[in-house]
């Protein structure tokens, strides 16, 4: 793999979308799909798109339950000007950065890129083992891929095994239905399916 922060050949990326307040388009539903019009690019071709899912906000009771998604990505963008582009399209949707996992009109998180472990296996290793309340108070300063929460988060593994059943986690080794599947039931069972965009 080339130096971070160069260019690459074409790779396949996942990103998974969120929304719960309204954006200057409409509702969730609509900023997501608003969304990954403003991604398609020359640089970007997005592959494949999960059903919208409708999920419980997190914390239980802070504001409106969520719109997600899940796409797959084709882009010659490094990672990190692909996570650039990305917060580009939160902040033309109105995204303001005031809490973390508060609410938003758009977030937009770079789940996976190609195979890559960053900043590296070690620094991977420390944000998959933080508890949920410390990564609740802090936000890394460099880009961690694999987004160090996919396997605890059913509105991502839901539309990810959806999408790529068999995608496996460059880490963990299990493959995003696995992941699903480890999760309590009563978790995805909260993750309702809604229309496709």
């Amino acid at each position: 793999m080339q130096p971070f922060g160069q260019k690459n050949e074409p790779i396949s990326a996942i990103i998974g979308l969120g929304a719960n307040l309204p954006s200057k388009v409409g509702a969730p539903r609509k900023t997501l799909c608003h969304a990954l019009t403003l991604l398609e690019s020359a640089e970007i071709e997005i592959k494949t798109v999960s059903h919208l899912y409708e999920t419980p906000c997190f914390p239980a009771g802070a504001g409106p339950d969520y719109v997600n998604s899940v796409a797959i990505l084709s882009t010659a963008l490094s990672a990190a000007d692909l996570l650039s582009r990305l917060h580009r399209v939160e902040v033309e949707m109105g995204r303001e950065r005031v809490s973390r996992w508060g609410q938003r009109t758009l977030d937009i998180d770079l789940l996976a890129y190609g195979g890559a472990i960053l900043p590296d296996s070690a620094g991977f290793q420390h944000w998959l083992d933080l508890s949920v309340e410390e990564q609740s108070k802090r936000a890394p300063e460099q880009l961690i891929l694999p987004h160090p929460r996919i396997q605890d988060r059913a509105f991502v593994l839901v539309p990810l095994a959806e999408i790529a059943p068999d995608w496996q986690h460059p880490v963990l080794g299990r493959t995003a239905v696995q992941m699903r599947d480890d999760l309590d039931e009563a978790q995805t069972a909260q993750v309702k399916a809604l229309e496709r965009c």
